[in-house]
């Protein structure tokens, strides 16, 4: 075992319990549909965390595969899997909340959600650009990864701080639609994905 598949062991398995929140919220909601309302706002958030942490999970494959073993590393990526842990933890409602409807629980607690997503996402593009910039090309990944994470702020955080439904919808729907392109394009162009990937790692 390398000590970055050591290290992806670790943080794949914290990272993959915020997955499993999700999905466990969905089955939940789902089974109590006709007494709790669901609504489209909390199964918009959950979709679009899911593919966050998704690419999330990507982007440290890309990132930190030629990474040495540290246990600064192991802690930063202990970090940012408990903060998305949190997050999803936010989207539905415990059983013990009594939530009338899940619209009310989304307002209640969708800006902690995305304040999360956001922290995650910072802290990432530090790791990336810390692991890039001694390369040949770092200072391009580095500006391309700066451009990128200025597009998720432009869309996240109004998402966040919205009161109003068709924001949040506008913006959100808009970030996943970028998401779901990325992943029409790895399965119709799996080649140009992967030369991408590579050239930016």
């Amino acid at each position: 075992m390398s000590a970055f598949e050591f290290f992806f062991s670790f943080y794949g398995l914290v990272l993959g319990l915020s997955v499993t929140v999700i999905a466990t919220g969905v089955a939940r909601a789902f089974k109590h549909r006709k007494t709790v309302p669901v609504g489209w706002k909390t199964p918009m958030l959950a979709a679009f965390v899911a593919l966050d942490i998704a690419t999330f999970w990507d982007a440290a494959w890309t990132n930190f595969s030629t990474a040495p073993y540290s246990y600064g590393l192991l802690i930063a990526g202990l970090v940012v899997a408990m903060i998305y842990f949190v997050a999803t933890s936010l989207i539905f409602p415990e059983p013990e909340d009594e939530a009338p409807n899940l619209d009310s629980h989304f307002w209640a607690n969708k800006r902690a959600v995305m304040l999360l997503l956001i922290l995650a996402n910072l802290m990432m593009l530090a790791g990336a650009v810390w692991m890039n910039l001694t390369k040949s090309n770092g200072m391009e990944v580095a500006i391309s990864y700066g451009f990128n994470l200025f597009i998720y702020l432009a869309l996240v955080i109004p998402a966040a701080l919205t009161r109003r439904a068709w924001v949040f919808a506008l913006t959100v729907g808009l970030h996943i639609a970028v998401y779901l392109y990325l992943v029409g394009l790895s399965i119709l162009n799996p080649a140009a994905m992967v030369a991408s990937s590579v050239g930016a790692s």
